[in-house]
């Protein structure tokens, strides 16, 4: 018998609700039109989608119909707010539609989309969204806080060229990696974080300070790394007043780990409860910062970035100490984070998910990929961007394209090529997963300047799902 092959992203692009009802439509075709054309298939789901009302009694399609009518008590949206885009013809169609989506929510002020951005959930990664004081869990994000980290030091490139197998030694004693890793007895790391009033006022906050103390220090998994690499600061006058020249660099990305993304989950879940949008706005709902929910939020949220900044000051601070140079500078950013700002003499909840703070004169890290080129930026204020700039190329494949496009010695040659050690990582971190970070900078030249360039010299990423396996058995 014929098997009707129907993907979610087949639905989500005729336009349905990323919710229960893609599930629902697709059991609905697979059971019921194995010998019709996908094409026809679609149409029919379509027509349910835009008029869910005539089919909620319909033995067939009232499944799918029950999860697309509106409820009374649902918020109705309402025409969308002015949005700028950024290198628009670098993104992809289900980004567009996402931000346009959160632009009609009733608490949307302004929004933009940066250049590297692509879909995601709720918010789309490189989506920037400001509210009239709501915070939106999905519009943060799951990795909460999630940042970047640099940090310079006297060390001139030749040294790192002739000692290359000494840091690859420090690299690999002093980072831990993967979904799920913590250090053991004895190897935990020690700081301030941990001893935040919020892990004892919120309960749930507090069943996860065990979690959240094994994993200090430790990265995740994804496109989260750490890195030795060459820093060349491209003018003497620059704000970190370090000469022009080239420099070893410490380049690290990552976010809260287990602690922000169990809590992120978890108020996504109350905020869907207290916030009833409708179906293809779920992941968008949000709370009122004056609520008591919408208050722990904001708390919880502030810990996890604090602890995701504790997390980089780990790790810098025992490279720094192995390798035994002189710390020139560090510089961090979040991203994956809102913050109360003022845009157009308002005070407004700014959400910034996979995009970099660009007001005057904040600095921020924008990498490429780890053979392409990363940029230490000085933002320039443009409030059309609500003072926000990409976080990086983005991807322009998802990871089970690039699993099925790259294998590791097509990686292999790619990395010899740049002169790039790779410790860990997968196919679907290949550099030709990710847009062309150029191409991305000469999107926002009016939200940023560079100061500096860095190349990538050796990685550091989680080992891919099939070696994490190998290894396991």
């Amino acid at each position: 018998m014929k098997q009707l092959i129907l993907k979610g992203k087949e639905l989500i692009n005729i336009g349905f609700p990323e919710t229960v009802a893609i599930a629902k439509a697709i059991e609905v075709a697979q059971n019921n039109f194995t010998e019709t054309d996908k094409e026809d298939v679609l149409q029919t789901l379509k027509a349910v989608l835009d008029n869910p009302e005539s089919y909620t009694e319909n033995s067939l399609y009232s499944p799918i119909a029950a999860e697309l009518v509106v409820k009374d008590d649902t918020i109705p949206l309402r025409e969308s707010v002015d949005y700028e885009v950024y290198g628009g013809e670098h993104i992809e169609a289900g980004a567009v539609r996402q931000m346009e989506l959160a632009a009609k929510l009733p608490v949307s002020i302004a929004g933009a989309l940066m250049p590297d951005a692509h879909q995601g959930y709720g918010l789309p990664i490189g989506g920037v969204l400001a509210t009239d004081n709501a915070v939106i869990p999905y519009g943060v994000g799951v990795d909460i806080g999630c940042r970047m980290c640099l940090s310079i030091y006297d060390i001139p490139e030749q040294h790192f060229k002739e000692n290359e197998d000494g840091y690859k030694r420090e690299l690999i004693a002093h980072t831990l990696f993967g979904s799920g890793a913590g250090f053991g007895k004895g190897l935990k790391s020690d700081h301030s974080i941990l001893e935040d009033d919020v892990f004892s006022s919120i309960p749930f906050v507090k069943n996860l300070h065990d979690k959240a103390y094994a994993q200090l220090g430790s990265s995740g998994s994804g496109n989260h790394f750490v890195e030795w690499g060459i820093i060349e600061m491209l003018s003497d006058e620059n704000n970190l007043n370090i000469p022009k020249g080239k420099y070893l660099a410490l380049l690290s990305h990552s976010g809260s780990r287990g602690l922000g993304a169990t809590t992120a989950n978890h108020y996504t879940r109350l905020a869907k409860e207290v916030c009833k949008l409708p179906a293809e706005a779920q992941h968008l709902a949000y709370f009122d910062l004056n609520s008591e929910s919408g208050q722990e939020y904001w708390a919880a949220m502030t810990l996890a970035g604090n602890y995701a900044s504790a997390c980089h000051e780990v790790i810098h601070n025992k490279l720094t100490k192995a390798i035994g140079g002189t710390l020139l500078s560090r510089v961090e950013n979040h991203h994956n984070f809102a913050w109360k700002e003022q845009l157009n003499g308002k005070n407004v909840i700014v959400h910034r998910k996979g995009a970099t703070p660009a007001g005057k004169g904040v600095m921020g890290i924008i990498p490429g990929s780890m053979t392409a080129p990363g940029y230490l930026v000085i933002g320039r204020g443009e409030e059309k961007s609500i003072n926000s700039a990409s976080h990086g190329a983005g991807r322009q494949m998802s990871r089970t394209q690039a699993n099925n496009t790259f294998t590791r010695q097509s990686m292999k040659e790619v990395l010899t090529q740049h002169d790039v050690t790779l410790i860990g990582g997968g196919a679907d971190e290949a550099p030709g997963a990710y847009k062309d970070i150029n191409a991305v900078m000469a999107s926002q030249t009016e939200l940023v300047d560079v100061l500096a360039r860095f190349k990538p010299k050796m990685v550091r990423m989680a080992d891919d799902e099939k070696r994490r396996k190998k290894r396991r058995k």
